[in-house]
């Protein structure tokens, strides 16, 4: 094996090209060269090994590195003019931080060459080109501002937050770690004014909104100016901004305070979501006034009764105390769902804040149910049917009748022995024949024939029967929260609850009882604050199923409910409950010992099979409407579905206007409704 010495830039010879001789073996051709520190020198590398770079500029420059076996790579570099030391190290340092890699002091002279991703648990010294060190904060978080200088920090390097001491422990490289301990000493600083006001006749929250409105935000960008937090237990407000600004605000929440206090004891409010009625009774029980009393005492509170009043229970204490020893009084005026609040201000502010906390926009819930009932039914019946008589009684009545074989040869033979007799039970005979052949489903083959006075006949029954059925219901209803809603899809079946036929049947009546048969859906949904709905329904799914038999003409209703509470979230799909059922049934009638002999047996016996498989599964999906754009986005879709139903039915113009739109557009003067915007389907249209 050879090797050609690379080329040398270098007007004299260094050891570094005894390396290079040794090296060049066990590179693929590279071109390097590399300069001693005597002025003059040039480097010039070419596809180098980064190890082999590495030793040639320590014996450059006398300093020692250690070399991690993870370190790998190619240098390509070339610098016509002459170099020092000091710069060729630079040199160094830059092309290592190029490659992911970092040189960290291990003593006099002595580096370790380590990848950046392990930096940062390497020792430093001083002047490191990759150092840590720990800075200290007197206002900021340790934790946010943690979070704010990680994207300033270097490869490799690493933030730290110390909540105990709030300080920051940041490993990185020295200049950055420089120009960090710059920007954190601008941060952690804080030249804000605060100051305090404690309102006596306005509401903190009320005062708080106006002045965030005035001084809160300025500008395109929305810097804050003023931070003001109202304190809800002293009444108070805390301004926190430049000093100038500060006392603006103090100075503009002092006057508005003042002039509140000469606007009256008696206030006007109009309730813009909640509902006066049921709003009253729950501020007269914080002031301890019943319902429709004017002269209840100030101590007690009020109790709810079943008819929606108050009564004060003097055990209880109450909660809002008025000032000065006046008696609040609180009415409703009826039809403008408004309260009238006499109180002294300061009671008038506590009542201000109880109000504007409960009317507030009630969300809405849409719960949509779906029903689903798939069942399948095959039956099959064969059977034979004997019988012989006398017509003046010389034989003896002899046959065989099984209750799986219709219709039934005896009633046959009835009527035909009735003959032309004219008697009542001759007429019932023949009657009852006609009747039974009537019904008569399925194949039936058979003979008859009479010998003399001796009638005899045979009948064989076949029926196979299948039936398959696919029932698919969606009830769906939309109601407030904590409201309950119902809806019923069906009709109402008259059902007899009482009957009196009276003496010798002189006057008799029945009572009749309206059931109502279809679809129901009775919800009531309680929307959590986690996000859940809880919801209290029930669902009922019922049909008339027929008469109880020929002779009973009494209905039979098939019923399918559910009666639950259960959670769900916002727009999930979960399944309520249902059945699974499958019922195999197999009959056999006979003559005992006929039935069983092989072959002839046939002739004395009727079997008859029956598979019965229903498979029933009801799934609900509640939805929360919040807000306008919530409930487009809801109707919208099926506006659009009815419309297209419409739309492909028989006979319908291609390209024509579906009537739902005419109806829209001439009767209701409006336009059909559309998804919203994106910009609003993201933030919504608060109402």
């Amino acid at each position: 094996m050879t090797c050609s010495l690379p080329r040398l830039a270098l007007p004299i010879a260094l050891p570094i090209g005894l390396l290079a001789a040794a090296l060049c073996c066990a590179l693929p051709g590279p071109a390097w060269a590399a300069a001693n520190p005597a002025p003059g020198n040039t480097l010039d590398v070419r596809g180098a090994d980064i190890r082999a770079f590495i030793q040639d500029v320590a014996r450059a420059t006398g300093t020692s590195f250690i070399v991690d076996p993870a370190v790998q790579g190619t240098v390509d570099y070339s610098n016509p003019q002459s170099m020092s030391q000091a710069d060729m190290l630079g040199v160094l340092l830059t092309i290592l931080r190029s490659h992911g890699l970092v040189a960290v002091p291990a003593g006099q002279g002595t580096y370790r060459v380590v990848p950046d991703q392990g930096a940062a648990g390497q020792g430093t010294g001083s002047n490191a080109h990759f150092a840590t060190q720990v800075i200290g904060l007197r206002r900021i978080d340790a934790r946010i501002a943690a979070e704010t200088l990680k994207p300033l920090l270097g490869r490799g390097g690493v933030v730290i937050a110390t909540p105990q001491g709030n300080s920051l422990l940041i490993a990185d490289y020295s200049d950055n770690i420089a120009r960090i301990r710059s920007l954190v000493a601008q941060i952690d600083s804080d030249n804000a004014s605060i100051d305090t006001l404690t309102l006596r006749n306005s509401s903190a929250h009320e005062i708080a909104a106006t002045l965030n409105a005035l001084f809160g935000v300025r500008g395109e960008g929305g810097s804050q100016v003023l931070s003001i937090l109202p304190v809800e237990s002293s009444n108070s407000i805390v301004i926190r901004g430049d000093a100038g600004v500060v006392q603006r605000a103090i100075n503009m929440a002092a006057e508005l305070d003042r002039r509140a206090e000469s606007t009256g004891d008696v206030r006007v409010v109009k309730l813009q979501h909640a509902s006066a009625e049921q709003l009253l009774p729950v501020l007269q029980q914080l002031i301890g006034q019943g319902e429709g009393s004017s002269n209840a005492p100030a101590s007690g509170s009020a109790t709810a009764t079943t008819n929606g009043s108050s009564t004060l229970d003097p055990n209880q204490a109450v909660l809002i105390t008025p000032a000065g020893g006046k008696r609040p009084t609180l009415a409703r005026a009826p039809g403008q769902n408004a309260l009238i609040i006499n109180a002294d201000p300061e009671t008038q502010r506590t009542l201000m804040e109880v109000i504007t906390q409960l009317d507030t926009r009630r969300e809405q819930v849409l719960v949509e149910a779906v029903v689903v009932e798939i069942s399948d039914e095959a039956s099959r019946k064969l059977g034979v049917q004997l019988a012989a008589a006398g017509r003046n009684g010389d034989i003896p009545l002899l046959g065989t009748q099984f209750p799986s074989s219709q219709p039934g040869i005896m009633g046959l033979i009835a009527g035909a022995a009735a003959g032309s007799d004219d008697s009542a039970w001759a007429q019932s005979a023949r009657s009852a024949a006609a009747n039974s052949l009537l019904g008569l489903s399925g194949g039936l083959a058979g003979i008859a024939d009479q010998a003399g006075d001796v009638l005899f006949g045979a009948i064989i029954t076949a029926v196979r029967s299948d039936t398959g059925s696919n029932l698919l219901s969606t009830p769906s209803i939309l109601t407030l929260d904590n409201e309950p809603a119902r809806i019923l899809v069906g009709q109402e079946v008259p059902l007899t609850s009482g009957e009196v036929l009276g003496d010798a049947n002189s006057n008799p009546f029945r009572t009749i009882e309206r059931q109502d048969v279809g679809i129901a859906l009775e919800v009531t949904p309680q929307i959590n604050a986690g996000g859940g709905i809880t919801l209290k329904l029930r669902q009922e799914v019922s049909s008339v199923a027929g008469p109880v038999s020929a002779s009973y003409n009494e209905l039979i209703l098939n019923k399918r409910e559910i009666d639950t509470r259960v959670l769900v979230d916002d727009g999930a799909i979960v399944v309520l409950g249902g059945l699974l059922d499958q019922q195999q049934r197999q009959t056999r009638d006979k003559v005992p010992g006929l039935g069983d002999i092989p072959l002839l047996g046939r002739l004395f016996r009727s079997d008859a099979n029956s598979d019965t498989r229903t498979n029933l599964m009801v799934f609900l999906r509640p939805t929360i409407i919040r807000d306008r754009a919530d409930a487009q986005r809801i109707t919208a879709p099926r506006f659009d579905w009815m419309r297209d139903a419409q739309l492909a039915l028989p006979g319908q113009p291609r390209g024509g206007e579906a009537a739902l739109d005419a109806l829209v557009r001439d009767y209701l003067r409006s336009a059909p409704p559309q998804l919203p915007a994106p910009a609003d389907a993201a933030a919504g249209t608060p109402q």
